[in-house]
């Protein structure tokens, strides 16, 4: 019975790592290596798992960058 007590603890991505999860893979991949990381950090950074701080902050970046592109 682990977490009897304490309610799920559930990880809530941001809107731009739903927007990164959305992306198609070659979309990801290509964000990835201009972020300088490889795809599995990069995905574990979408799903909301704990990486570095430099990667994290790279990839916000990046993806902030392409939905500005996008919607521009």
């Amino acid at each position: 019975m682990r977490g009897f007590l304490e309610p799920a603890l559930r990880q809530t991505p941001n809107e731009l790592q739903s927007a990164y999860s959305e992306m198609s893979r070659g979309r990801r991949s290509k964000l990835a290596a201009a972020a300088q990381t490889d795809l599995v950090k990069a995905s574990q950074w979408a799903r909301g798992d704990a990486v570095q701080p430099e990667v994290a902050t790279a990839l916000e970046a990046q993806v902030k960058a392409h939905v500005a592109k996008k919607k521009g």
